[in-house]
């Protein structure tokens, strides 16, 4: 999952953005709304913590702007005004959901959570390709109905190889999307992480293949459950 922060406070971007790496999330982050929109609009993100008062348009510009070009991705607005009135300003603005500031980052990671939940309700609940399942709300993996225990980021990975089966995706793609940071071609980390999910689910490295010269892909095609 691929989160857009907007937040000009470099201190609380920052607390925010390690809280959900920690959590397996791929993070983007900006703190000028100006630019939050030309990245929104110009790039995959599945949900966006945006806050209020930013530089150039604000917060709920922002999701106005959003909502009146199409563009549906789920927002948790985040501010330090409490009054009903600016709760109902965000809202209205467009907004999925608001907490004020301070908060508890359980609070605004269940938030997010449910907002994905929510967002995801028209799409299958669970991806499937082969004997692979892969629950992104229950946060599970079974192959061939074995529970397989992975690591946050090694979840996130396959999330992203699973929901594009057949798909070639390069090491700067997949950096992006999982790692949430622009590819160092001096670094190894996508092959590091490739070869531990080969070893918990694809030893005959039939499963997640190497395309040469250009990545990997995940065999296969998408089998939706539930």
């Amino acid at each position: 999952m691929r989160v857009l922060i907007v937040e000009d406070n470099a201190r609380i971007a920052g607390f925010l953005e390690k809280g959900l790496r920690e959590e397996g999330y791929a993070v983007a982050v900006e703190g000028d709304g100006d630019r939050a929109y030309a990245r929104a609009t110009a790039e995959a993100f599945d949900a966006a913590l945006v806050d209020v008062m930013l530089p150039g348009r604000s917060g709920t510009q922002l999701v106005r702007d959003l909502r009146a070009a199409g563009q549906r991705l789920p927002v948790l607005l985040l501010t330090a005004r409490d009054r009903t009135e600016d709760k109902v300003q965000g809202l209205d603005s467009g907004a999925d959901d608001y907490l004020t500031k301070p908060f508890d980052f359980a609070e605004l990671s269940a938030r997010l959570r449910a907002l994905l939940r929510r967002a995801g309700s028209a799409a299958p609940a669970v991806l499937r390709v082969g004997d692979l399942e892969l629950d992104p709300a229950a946060h599970r993996v079974r192959r061939a109905g074995e529970t397989v225990e992975l690591t946050p980021r090694e979840f996130a990975l396959l999330e992203y190889l699973m929901r594009n089966p057949g798909r070639p995706l390069t090491r700067a793609m997949i950096m992006e999307h999982v790692w949430g940071i622009r590819f160092d071609p001096g670094t190894n980390l996508v092959d590091v992480f490739i070869n531990a999910l080969r070893n918990k689910l694809d030893p005959e490295r039939t499963r997640i293949q190497t395309v040469r010269g250009v990545g990997y892909q995940m065999r296969g095609t998408p089998e939706p459950v539930g």
